[in-house]
């Protein structure tokens, strides 16, 4: 009998935050700029700021997580061996609602800036052609899409740091409202409700360290590598977008623009003319395609586990490539469905991704607290604190954000839970007997 293709460790440390980074896309911020600046009416800078503060929480369990548990699965796989298997399973629902709106979102965001660059090409034609080439690269291995997408994450961050130089210098010759250090981006009409709700929103510009322990099958020493990987990309990312954040406050302290889904053109084109809006035009299409790529990597992995766990059906889900050590009938699934970007808008899926993921987060976040408990790790005042009050605080916040999404995605987000209920009745005959695959899965890992 043949060998079953399995995932294979090769990535690195710096490959981990690359593809992390990959799926946040340090460009991220531009690309939603107009739907975030709306949502925190204008207050990006205090909204940002608690964003990061609720992630660092998070992301500490995450760590904690990721080194007890290095399963690729992330929250899915978190929940089932810490809490129950039935809470892992909606867990993983919920991801995949957060997973699958994803590339989505790159999809929708290539075609309105193709569209705006190229009025004569509909913006349909682009979103195919991204779905397609994207499909074909993550076929072809984890190592094609883990250094390419190293390549063009760089290429961000060198464009955001030369963006925020031209700020500085605009700043430093008196342009702008008051100096460097002015605290004027936190002053005006601010108010504890509208740093929340714009907190919200932005909070998908922090999602990738989710993405990251998705990979922690295909990583060389997980248990060390996926903890670094997490606090490194949330570090780049926080400096990234709460430094432009302030300074685009700084600046442009009246901004306004005509179409919330192209805002950050209009934007490049106030600052720095046409020639800063055409650099930032290239940067901006690789770094949705990184995006892209690392949206449908995250996706397929996701699903792969839940088939491998045979919570969905595993000869189709679970399925890996023998050649490519992919699992190409999930990536194939992943890019099908992303022909739902011609069909709605960057704010809608931006919402439904947030709503998977600060659902997804909280349990994240009670799954160290049961997994502690369960392990007798809660005797002293430090593992107190570490093990509960810190993932404590993390479930509080993200409940919090949670509410605050607006009424139709919370519907939405209730009628995907409702389904997945529906299938998990189905599954264990109404609780009658475990969700397939349970007794075969390993016991909790130390």
């Amino acid at each position: 009998m043949a060998e079953k293709a399995e995932l294979k460790r090769t990535l690195t440390l710096w490959q981990v935050v690359f593809m992390g980074l990959a799926w946040n896309t340090p460009m991220i911020y531009f690309s939603v700029f107009g739907v975030a600046y709306e949502g925190s009416s204008g207050f990006l800078t205090p909204a940002y700021v608690f964003a990061v503060v609720a992630v660092i929480f998070t992301g500490t369990s995450y760590a904690i997580m990721a080194k007890k548990i290095p399963i690729s699965g992330s929250a899915y796989t978190f929940a089932k061996k810490a809490i129950h298997p039935n809470a892992g399973f909606l867990v993983g629902w919920l991801l995949l609602f957060n997973y699958l709106f994803a590339p989505i979102i790159a999809c929708i965001t290539f075609g309105v800036f193709m569209n705006a660059q190229f009025p004569g090409v509909p913006s349909s034609v682009w979103i195919i052609g991204l779905i397609i080439l994207l499909a074909g690269i993550a076929v072809l291995g984890i190592n094609s899409s883990a250094n390419l997408s190293g390549l063009f994450v760089i290429m961000q961050i060198v464009f955001i740091i030369a963006f925020c130089i031209i700020l500085i210098r605009g700043l430093w010759t008196g342009g702008g409202a008051g100096g460097l250090f002015s605290i004027q981006p936190f002053a005006g009409d601010l108010t504890m409700p509208i740093m929340l709700a714009g907190a919200s929103v932005v909070i998908f510009s922090f999602l990738g360290f989710d993405t990251i322990t998705t990979l922690s099958e295909e990583t060389v020493n997980p248990q060390k590598t996926i903890p670094r990987a997490i606090f490194i990309m949330i570090g780049i990312i926080s400096v990234l977008h709460i430094s432009s954040s302030y300074l685009i406050q700084l600046a442009q302290p009246a901004f306004s623009f005509v179409n919330i889904d192209s805002a950050a053109m209009e934007l490049m084109a106030l600052i720095g003319g046409s020639a800063l809006n055409a650099i930032f035009m290239t940067v901006l299409i690789a770094a949705i395609f990184t995006q892209g790529l690392a949206s449908i990597t995250a996706v397929s992995r996701l699903l792969y586990v839940m088939g491998r766990d045979e919570i969905l059906p595993e000869r189709f889900f679970g399925y890996i490539h023998p050649k490519f050590n992919t699992p190409v009938f999930n990536i194939a699934l992943a890019s099908v469905l992303s022909i739902l970007a011609l069909f709605i808008s960057v704010d809608a899926a931006l919402r439904f991704v947030n709503f998977g993921a600060l659902t997804a987060f909280f349990f994240v976040n009670i799954s160290v607290i049961a997994l502690a408990v369960r392990q007798k790790e809660t005797a002293g005042l430090f593992q107190k604190v570490f093990y509960i009050g810190v993932p404590g605080i993390g479930a509080f916040i993200m409940l919090w954000l949670l509410f605050l999404l607006d009424t139709p995605t919370i519907i939405g987000g209730l009628v995907w839970v409702g389904a997945g209920l529906i299938y998990m009745l189905y599954l264990t005959r109404t609780f009658t007997k475990p969700l397939p695959g349970t007794a075969k899965q390993t016991a909790i890992l130390k």
